[in-house]
């Protein structure tokens, strides 16, 4: 039996979804997320029932590290349809198209290891782009349904309340 007392061992979490954008470059790229039955999570709407936005990286605006990346942890992993997307927000002096590389994974063993279900690069071609990187389901053992991913654009990005 689990006990209680180890949970906190491990990264919060099931599904994970992380971006990464070039370092150093002055760029305010979203994620969002989206989990079945859930409403979309990103910098406006940083918690759902199910995933939670832990890292809004406003490109060198107030960020004292030149690595830019966000990354979404899950609570559960409810069997249906996970849709990821990115927004560029802003971009000072960037040079067009900005290479968004995606990863969403599942940690979905006692000892917290993961494994990757569905990576991509995109590129935002323009400030406001908003991009489906991709969309998948998984069954309810957590496991990638075949034949489910693709990349039709669903709108995600909340306007700020």
């Amino acid at each position: 039996a689990k006990s209680a007392d180890n949970e906190g061992d491990k990264a919060p979490g099931n599904v994970v979804i992380e971006a990464q954008w070039p370092d150093r470059l002055d760029a305010d790229v979203d994620l969002w997320v989206e989990a079945p039955g859930d409403r979309p999570v990103g910098y406006s709407n940083k918690s759902g029932q199910i995933f939670s936005l832990l890292r809004d990286d406003l490109g060198k605006s107030q960020d004292i590290t030149d690595f830019n990346y966000e990354i979404a942890y899950s609570r559960g992993m409810p069997p249906g349809e996970y849709v990821v997307n990115v927004h560029l927000y802003r971009a000072i002096n960037a040079s067009f198209p900005i290479q968004v590389k995606l990863v969403a994974s599942v940690r979905a063993d006692e000892e917290g290891k993961s494994r990757q279900l569905v990576t991509t690069n995109v590129e935002l071609l323009r400030l406001n782009d908003q991009v489906t990187a991709f969309r998948f389901n998984l069954d309810g053992e957590g496991n990638l349904v075949p034949g489910s991913v693709n990349s039709l654009f669903k709108e995600l990005r909340v306007a700020s309340q």
